[in-house]
């Protein structure tokens, strides 16, 4: 009979835990060993055709293969990057979804911003730093200008006359361009597109004179004559243009404009999860399909995991800032 009533009790304290145990089964998984389970959702925040979206595609498809899980890449654009990153902000912290971050959503938007609806530090949980890639300034067929003194001189003579596009309010190549304007003393009106794709559209039908983007934006229409890029921003010169000067040499010393990519996830995501989505993306980085797309790119791969990740976006927030402050930008 005691025998009886303890096996009793027994049955009731396992039915009474069996809720808990299941509850606490995704955390389980979530935590490392049977992660991922499906499917990976990498948001990039600008549209499609741009450098962000390159670097995520080339990413996404080696870190698909090394997680045995597909890493789906989903643009997003609009509303100076923040659409994408508040999703992801929002999203459960248990490694299914990420986002691209970049220097205009990390860095330039806490300063241009004045109600930030998410706040890069203590939103999100920094993973790895994928790439960084020199800034170009291109103008189009129509602008009487071969290098970057006869665009400012074409601009100082027209102050106010001329334009350029970017891939909207607080994108790369709006700070890009801001910091030259800041550097050479121009005034140019800026025109923001939803994305690289339509701004180099613009730019290739005379509707805008002038662009600042990755290389992977430009490049080809430039090879093909359509458009001339007259400046490279980067501190040397780049191999896939070594005839084009930095802005540096022609007149501007100590200019360096660099955009960068990295790989977050919703804070609170569990570390385990985290390192292994670093492992896999420092590995897809060490892939010659990946090296070769960044060589293309003239972008430079990093891999710097998720403490260095963190330092690093402290600073060029910091920088970026300075930038927004001295233009006195601000996205209302």
């Amino acid at each position: 009979m005691i025998r009886v009533r303890r096996l009793r009790r027994q049955l009731v304290l396992a039915l009474a835990c069996a809720p808990l145990m299941l509850l606490s089964a995704p955390a389980a998984h979530a935590e490392g060993g049977d992660w991922p389970q499906r499917p990976i959702r990498l948001l990039v925040p600008y549209g499609p055709g741009g450098s962000s979206d390159v670097v995520a595609r080339a990413v996404a498809v080696e870190m698909s293969r090394d997680l045995g899980k597909q890493v789906i890449v989903e643009n997003k654009g609009g509303g100076q990057g923040m659409i994408a990153t508040m999703e992801a902000a929002r999203a459960a912290p248990d490694g299914y979804t990420l986002i691209l971050g970049h220097v205009g959503t990390l860095a330039v938007n806490p300063s241009m911003v004045p109600k930030l609806p998410y706040d890069p530090r203590r939103d999100f949980a920094p993973i790895v730093l994928l790439a960084k890639l020199p800034m170009v300034f291109a103008v189009g067929g129509k602008v009487q200008a071969s290098t970057l003194p006869e665009f400012v001189a074409l601009a100082r003579a027209r102050p106010g006359a001329l334009n350029y596009g970017s891939a909207g309010n607080g994108s790369a190549g709006h700070l890009a361009f801001e910091m030259l304007k800041t550097a050479t003393g121009i005034d140019v009106v800026h025109v923001p597109y939803k994305g690289t794709g339509a701004q180099v559209s613009d730019l290739l039908a005379g509707n805008i004179d002038a662009a600042a983007a990755g290389t992977p934006g430009l490049l080809p229409h430039a090879q093909a004559g359509k458009i001339r890029i007259v400046a490279v921003g980067s501190e040397r010169r780049l191999p896939v243009l070594p005839d084009v000067p930095t802005v540096a040499e022609q007149g501007y010393p100590g200019f360096e404009s660099s955009q960068w990519f990295g790989l977050l996830a919703p804070a609170g995501t569990p570390a385990p999860v985290v390192e292994r989505l670093h492992q896999a993306a420092v590995k897809a980085l060490g892939t010659d399909s990946v090296r070769e797309r960044l060589a293309h790119d003239a972008s430079e791969a990093s891999g710097a995991g998720p403490a260095e990740f963190a330092a690093f976006i402290d600073a060029e927030e910091r920088r970026w800032g300075k930038v927004v402050r001295d233009a006195r930008l601000s996205s209302e």
